[in-house]
């Protein structure tokens, strides 16, 4: 198999790197966006937006840049290598796709102009407090009121809710709170009345807000996708989302890696660079055999990503989700371990891409999740 990037790709790459990297060079200035209202730069959302990012999953008919799992696996390595605080994968891997695959084509024809030019910036108000990492655990509601719909629940930790000004808001319309079936997905102004939300700082520098939903009335036209049932494309853009995770996980542990071996060559203690130390060396041998295997089942997520088979791409993810969990584990406690108490300051880079693997190990599940739900699929592949 031709693992292989297009020139088109390469370019891609060339232009993303670029981009964040000279953004995130300095990691006082990063420390300076984080300290914003939005809590990232305006300007650089601009620059995704020129560079095409903003569209990259819209097809080239509706205005997008056409690109795939492979492009968005490029541009979320380059995210996690560069620390980017952008909305990216808020706003475009689960907003966006979920208004590609959703939506029809009166609001793809309208959101997706906005969303490219980067003044429509989206946010998933999914997760609720008793759901863990069940997807099917939606206790907020939606009832029918006149030609609309009265929204009434809470939400927790909405990824860059704070600083969206549309949120996707799931809500139960039938069937029991953890049903499969009975979900219902909703465009809803973030300035709607009824609508808060309260934006805090995430470990990882991040942002999050919970969002509180008091009888917030909107239109029949705010449907995204059919009545009851949200629950399959919910499924479908969280496989997306976690291999776009993955390619971000890994090009934090690349870089994490990367750091940590530069480390071990300059670094003196009795005369002699530690990395001379046999124990080190071993190590630093473990971090790399644990980050090709997750660059293996990154590469395998990407493929398997947009299966039509559903059965076997939720196993396949949920493959990938196991490993790109356990290798960010290993790997970043390793980085810390062998910088020593330097690797913790916030004045270095480790311990920043050590909080950062560590919010993607828990998000859409962790490795103990994604066991069980592989055990309950009946394995990897099919007896």
């Amino acid at each position: 198999m031709d693992f292989e990037f297009s020139d088109e790709q390469r370019l891609l790459r060339d232009s993303v790197d670029r981009l964040i990297g000279q953004a995130y060079d300095d990691l006082g200035h990063r420390k300076k966006m984080q300290a914003t209202e939005l809590g990232f730069s305006e300007e650089l959302w601009g620059k995704y937006a020129e560079l095409g990012l903003l569209a990259l999953p819209f097809s080239e008919e509706e205005g997008g840049f056409g690109g795939g799992t492979v492009e968005t696996m490029i541009v979320m390595e380059a995210v996690g290598r560069g620390l980017a605080l952008e909305p990216f994968f808020a706003s475009i891997i689960l907003g966006g796709n979920l208004v590609r695959l959703g939506a029809s084509a009166e609001q793809r024809a309208e959101l997706i102009p906005q969303i490219a030019d980067g003044s429509l910036r989206l946010a998933f108000a999914h997760t609720e407090p008793q759901a863990r990492y069940d997807l099917n655990n939606v206790k907020t509601f939606a009832q029918r009121s006149g030609n609309g719909w009265v929204l009434e629940g809470d939400k927790s930790v909405v990824v860059h809710g704070d600083s969206a000004t549309k949120l996707i808001v799931s809500a139960r319309t039938s069937g029991n709170y953890n049903d499969s079936a009975g979900i219902t997905l909703f465009l809803v102004d973030a300035g709607a009345p009824g609508l808060s939300r309260r934006g805090f700082p995430t470990q990882d520098g991040q942002r999050g807000a919970p969002v509180s939903l008091a009888r917030v009335e909107v239109p029949e036209s705010a449907v995204i996708g059919t009545v009851d049932r949200g629950g399959a494309l919910i499924d479908r853009v969280g496989d997306i989302a976690i291999a776009a995770l993955s390619a971000e996980a890994v090009g934090a542990m690349a870089a994490l890696h990367a750091l940590t071996m530069e480390y071990l060559k300059t670094r003196k203690q009795f005369g002699v660079t530690i990395g001379s130390f046999q124990v080190l060396q071993h190590r630093a041998v473990d971090m790399f055999t644990a980050l090709e295997q997750a660059r293996s089942m990154e590469y395998f997520a990407a493929m398997m990503a947009t299966a039509e088979d559903a059965r076997e791409r939720r196993a396949a993810i949920s493959g990938a989700k196991v490993q790109i969990n356990n290798s960010a584990r290993f790997i970043g406690q390793s980085a810390i371990q062998m910088h020593g108490g330097i690797g913790m300051t916030m004045e270095y880079r480790a311990g920043h891409y050590f909080k950062r693997l560590t919010m993607i190990e828990s998000t859409f599940g962790d490795a103990d999740h994604h066991m069980r739900l592989i055990d309950r699929a009946g394995g990897l592949l099919e007896a």
